[in-house]
């Protein structure tokens, strides 16, 4: 899908689901990392993340542009367009659009197993295993996958 499909899908969405036009520019953004889009509070423009598409499909990236419009028609209407508000949690529900996107980065986990008593342990960062012991037995620790 390029920028212009985009800007096409996003003025489709917003005409059949909030009824009212979208006058400003909807692209892929391909720094963003944690979130699956944007509204941008000055410019009035739409970002997306094109891992979303690749990841989860078009159907995801519908969802994101629902709830990013519904920032949009919000904060134009100079109602609450923050999540916190109650006019944004309305509109939300009222249009199908989630709080929040599947992530699109795969979390990798350090397994450690306790030598003793065979208990694991998953983290995202690595210890220590000098320093730290099991919790329950106090028994050496061990990294089994990295």
């Amino acid at each position: 899908m390029t920028d212009h499909e985009l800007q096409k899908l996003v003025m489709t969405v917003s005409q059949e689901v909030f009824h009212e036009p979208f006058k400003h520019e909807a692209l892929f953004n391909r720094r963003l990392r944690t979130t699956g889009g944007r509204y941008m509070l000055l410019s009035h423009n739409i970002e997306i993340n094109p891992r979303q598409l690749a990841v989860h499909g078009e159907e995801a990236v519908i969802a994101i542009i629902k709830h990013e419009l519904c920032h949009y028609h919000l904060h134009l209407e100079g109602k609450g367009y923050r999540h916190r508000d109650q006019d944004f949690k309305k509109l939300c529900q009222e249009t199908g659009a989630p709080r929040y996107c599947a992530p699109v980065t795969k979390e990798q986990y350090l397994i450690y197993r306790c030598s003793q008593c065979g208990i694991h342990y998953q983290r995202k960062r690595r210890i220590n295993i000098d320093r730290y012991r099991c919790g329950k037995c106090h028994g050496k620790l061990e990294l089994v996958s990295s």
